[in-house]
């Protein structure tokens, strides 16, 4: 792979789609007020890991979350200007007497080190200005972005959000063609804005300038959805991205399900997380089966060190990746096995639930010694073995005065082999977290 990425091939590609796009009809723009949205989002989120290790204490939050968005329409022309703002609020109702820390809230680092009591609330605000012609749109300010290479998290309370530019095009049926660059991340546990890291570039406080992005999204054939991304964060690493899913339709109860992801990074510039050169995937297949359907992945990292992404963000397009852990540790193998039931097939629409069992393996003695970066290699990690449970049920109302109004429960429990625990003093645990999501539809 190329040491330094370029993206203008890709924008020449966007931008040379917008001559040949259909003629902008002025009299059916939608209009800045009359194509506008306003939407509020409730989260009431509880989380609580209980940590089977007498030296670690127990971490439990609860919080209530809402997110307020505005989304105008555009002003009618060949070029269309419109804006899109929203602000968050996150109020504590639990979070302190020592067991803060589950990223749910704010954390307050007190003066001897020590993890302190999260603030009782806090919020944020932002906006980005956009433009439309034919086919194309380009904001710029605070974006929600999600997309395999960055991914804005929505795993806790209120959601992860980034401050740059970015364009689409969508001139072809069934094509998104995107690009960007964003230079600050807004985590869903803050109320400021900071610079882009990864997972593990947080451990020792290296940040980037920027990441770059551009990729093509294709689902304009039946039963075949693709996906092709690039990203570099500069000075960190090169990311590239792939993917292929198909669905085989056998008869009206049945269909095959076969599927893979590909992620290829690679350190550039001035490698602040050192030598990279990691190829990770993970396939999987899926049958399914009126109501029922089971799915066996099969997940590797090829590289000596772990399979990184932007902290916080969601970025992470592969199978195993579960509640607790990613199995994304240098050179793990994993296998998971799931099965998922809809409840309509008994006559309780809006009900659905998933259970899961994954397990991997890992040789930690041929990691990466670099342990200002990864804190992996152990001597006595040549099996290094450890597994996660997962159950999962979620209930969405549909009808009444709470329709679309969503519960959802999740509970995982996670262990680790001695080689593998002594990675993480944490690794043995099990999480319960609760989630009431309840979206309303102002205008």
């Amino acid at each position: 792979m190329p040491s330094a990425f370029r993206f203008t091939p890709l924008f020449i590609a966007l931008t040379a789609t917008i001559p040949f796009a259909a003629q902008a009809d002025e009299d059916k723009a939608d209009g800045f007020i009359e194509g506008s949205s306003f939407n509020l989002h409730l989260r009431n989120a509880y989380f609580n890991r209980d940590n089977h290790n007498a030296d670690v204490r127990d971490t439990r939050e609860w919080g209530q979350g809402a997110v307020a968005r505005f989304e105008s329409g555009y002003t009618p022309g060949v070029v269309g200007f419109g804006l899109d703002a929203h602000a968050m609020l996150g109020l504590k109702l639990d979070g302190g007497g020592g067991h803060a820390g589950t990223s749910i809230l704010p954390e307050h680092i007190k003066d001897n080190g020590e993890l302190g009591a999260a603030p009782h609330a806090f919020s944020t605000a932002g906006a980005a200005v956009k433009l439309k012609a034919f086919d194309t749109e380009l904001k710029a300010g605070d974006l929600f972005i999600t997309n395999p290479v960055i991914a804005g998290g929505e795993s806790r309370m209120l959601p992860q959000t980034f401050r740059g530019v970015s364009l689409t095009n969508h001139s072809v049926d069934g094509l998104l063609l995107e690009g960007g660059q964003v230079s600050f991340t807004h985590p869903y546990n803050q109320s400021g804005h900071r610079r882009i890291d990864t997972y593990y570039g947080d451990m020792d406080g290296q940040t980037s300038k920027h990441l770059n992005w551009a990729g093509a999204s294709w689902s304009g054939t039946e039963n075949i959805t693709s996906n092709l991304y690039a990203a570099e964060l500069k000075d960190v690493w090169n990311q590239y991205y792939a993917d292929f899913d198909y669905t085989y339709v056998v008869n009206d109860l049945v269909s095959l399900n076969p599927g893979v992801h590909f992620y290829h990074t690679q350190d550039t510039g001035q490698a602040l997380l050192g030598k990279i050169d990691n190829n990770t995937y993970s396939v999987h297949f899926t049958v399914n089966a009126g109501y029922h359907s089971v799915t066996a992945a099969y997940q590797r990292v090829n590289g000596n060190t772990p399979f990184d992404y932007i902290n916080l963000g969601d970025s992470v397009y592969l199978d195993n990746s579960r509640m607790y852990s990613d199995f994304n540790a240098p050179n793990e193998r994993s296998w998971k096995l799931q099965y998922d039931y809809n409840f309509a097939g008994i006559g309780i629409p809006g009900l659905s639930t998933s259970l899961s069992y994954s397990r991997g393996e890992a040789d930690l003695t041929k990691a990466t010694q670099d342990t200002s970066h990864y804190d992996y290699y152990r001597a006595d990690g040549k099996n290094a073995m450890h597994w996660e449970r997962d159950l999962d049920m979620k209930y969405v109302f549909q009808e009444g005065d709470l329709k679309d109004l969503a519960v959802q429960l999740r509970y995982a429990t996670h262990r680790g082999s001695q080689g593998y625990a002594s990675i993480d003093d944490n690794s043995d645990n099990d999480e319960l977290r609760v989630i009431v999501d309840y979206p309303l539809n102002i205008f």
